[in-house]
Parts: C-alpha cells; structure tokens; sequence
C-alpha cells in the first residue's frame, strides 16, 4: 500500500486542482481547503476560480468517506443526511485530528475507487483534496513549496 500512495502522492503534486472560494474568510483555518480534480467536479459547490491551483503534499490520509472518518476520529460520524452545520464541524474535527496525527491533506475517493486503489493501485479520474496544512498550498509558477518536505517523516502515510 506505501508504494501506492507514493505514486498517489506524485500525482496529486503533478495535477491542476480547482477551488471555489468560501463565504467565511476563515474558513480555511478553520476545515482546510478543499479542492476538486476537475472545474466540473468543483462546480457543484458553486463557481471555481478562472485558473486551477497547485499543491505539494507530503502525507495524505487517504481513503473514502467512512475509511477516513474511522483512521481520524475512530468511528464514522456522517451520513447521507448530514446537514451543513453538522458537516462542517465534522470538517474542522477531522482537520484538527489529521493535524495531530501528523497528516498534511486529505485525499478522498469513491468507495470503489478506494477498494480498487487498494488492490490494485489504480488511481481514480475522480479525487477531493482536502489541504489541511496550509503551507502544502503553492504559487503557481513556483516550483517549491512552502513546507520543506525533506523533514517529512514518510511513515505517516496511511498504511
């Protein structure tokens, strides 16, 4: 699985990512940045920005829905009726419990798209990206980032 999510990771650092601007200016602090892999995927939550972003990760938590919750909070929490306020408290707990368990994004497939990842490695088309750290966000045109992901510790990577 650790093989997997290194090439996971190279491919999350390689892609565009699209986002659509919250309302709260803290909102970021607060649940992270979220992030889609297509302007289409993104405009479900309303209106992306006219040019994609660029991320650099080093330890993503991955999995779907109900794997992320169990691995970050130890139960799953949320359900298809989950309403707006419930879910973005169940957001800032799950950033604030990535960030102390040494996780610097989340990254968030289907459930056949996670039991495929698994077994076979396949990436999906298809991926949510939340940053959890912020210093993993980076300028476009600039090849660094912002954290030295040379100090990382590789093992946190979700095994």
């Amino acid at each position: 699985m650790q093989e997997h999510i290194q090439r996971l990771i190279a491919n999350v650092n390689r892609k565009k990512w699209w986002h659509v601007k919250p309302s709260d200016p803290r909102a970021y602090e607060k649940r992270g940045k979220f992030l889609a892999s297509s302007f289409e995927e993104a405009e479900f939550y309303g209106r992306p920005g006219d040019e994609p972003e660029r991320v650099r990760i080093a330890s993503p938590v991955v999995g779907d829905n109900d794997a992320i919750e169990r691995k970050l909070l130890g139960r799953v929490e949320s359900g298809p009726e989950i309403r707006i306020r419930n879910r973005f408290a169940l957001d800032r707990k799950l950033r604030r419990a990535a960030l102390q368990k040494g996780y610097d994004s989340i990254v968030l497939m289907s459930k056949p798209g996670f039991q495929k990842f698994k077994k076979e490695g396949k990436i999906p088309r298809s991926l949510e990206l939340n940053v959890v750290d912020l210093r993993c966000l980076r300028c476009e045109g600039d090849s660094r980032s912002a954290r030295n992901t040379t100090r990382h510790n590789w093992g946190n990577a979700n095994t």
